[in-house]
Parts: C-alpha cells; sequence; structure tokens
C-alpha cells in the first residue's frame, strides 16, 4: 500500500468514523472466512457493515477526533463493526460473540463516548429505532384513544339521560 492508498485509506475511515451512530472493535483473529461471511450477512440484515482495518491507519483517522481514546483498544488484529444507527452493530456483534469465541468484542464508541465491553452489551441491550417508533405510535394511539373515549362518554351519558326523560314522558 503507497502512501497515496495510506491517505485515501485515512480519508474513508474519517468518513465513517463520523458517519457512523456507534462503531463497535472486535478482535477477529482465528475467524475462518465463511464465519465472516456469515457475521457480515448478519449486519447487512440490519443495516451495519464490517471491516478489517489496520490499527495504525484507524488510529490517524481517530486523531482530533473526541474519541481519540478509543485508538489505545486498536491491537491486534482488528475489525470494526459500524451503522448509521446507534443500535444495529452493537446487537449484531454481541449476538454474534456468543456464538463465535474466536470473535471477541474488545470495545467501541458513539459520538464522544468511549465503551468498554460492558458498554457496547448495555448498549445493544437498548430497541432498536424502529422499536422505539413503535412504542411512542402506541402511547400516542393509546393517548388518542383514551381522548376519544372520554369525549365519547359525556355524549353518550346525556344520551342516555335523555331517553330515560323520553321514556317517562311517553309513558
Amino acid at each position: 500500500m503507497d502512501r497515496t492508498e495510506k491517505a485515501e485509506m485515512v480519508k474513508v475511515l474519517e468518513g465513517i468514523f463520523d458517519g457512523s451512530g456507534s462503531v463497535v472493535m472486535a478482535e477477529y483473529s482465528g475467524m475462518t472466512v465463511a464465519e465472516m461471511t456469515e457475521l457480515r450477512a448478519k449486519l447487512r440484515e440490519r443495516g451495519a457493515t464490517i471491516r478489517v482495518v489496520k490499527n495504525r491507519l484507524a488510529k490517524l483517522a481517530m486523531k482530533g477526533k473526541p474519541f481519540e481514546a478509543a485508538g489505545s483498544m486498536l491491537t491486534g488484529p482488528v475489525a470494526i463493526a459500524y451503522a448509521e444507527d446507534m443500535i444495529s452493530a452493537p446487537k449484531v456483534a454481541v449476538e454474534y460473540a456468543k456464538d463465535n469465541k474466536a470473535f471477541n468484542i474488545i470495545g467501541g464508541f458513539m459520538g464522544e463516548e468511549i465503551f468498554d465491553i460492558a458498554g457496547v452489551e448495555g448498549l445493544s441491550k437498548l430497541p432498536s429505532r424502529e422499536e422505539l417508533i413503535g412504542m411512542a405510535a402506541q402511547r400516542l394511539i393509546g393517548q388518542a384513544a383514551e381522548v376519544a373515549q372520554r369525549l365519547t362518554s359525556q355524549g353518550s351519558a346525556l344520551a342516555g339521560a335523555i331517553k330515560v326523560i323520553e321514556e317517562k314522558a311517553a309513558a
């Protein structure tokens, strides 16, 4: 890799780091090509990506950024999993690491926050964007139904009272 290719790779990594909701760093030593392909497919299903990085170039891409200290985790063969949203990459990475001993999460970052393994696992337990939207929609629909029920209950009570008066008057 010549100097211009390295400079280009640093720019690509800067774009990844700046444009990602979260980045998970993991050691992948000992993984087979089939296992890595399986992990890539699982990440792709959730809108995430994994990329093997050269540690020195990744550290250069982190230089001057709020998450620069995460560069200290870059030792040995490291891959980064990332996505635009904050949850999908950690969720898939943690799920995959449970079943595959060769894939070891070493940490990650999200914005200015740097996470260790426990932090990445905690992040993976948060609901996804779609789940949060669904929860908000469910609450709004529930509240709207309650407002409609309260508005109509007074009218139905009044209608019932008028009907009773009407029946008494007819009798």
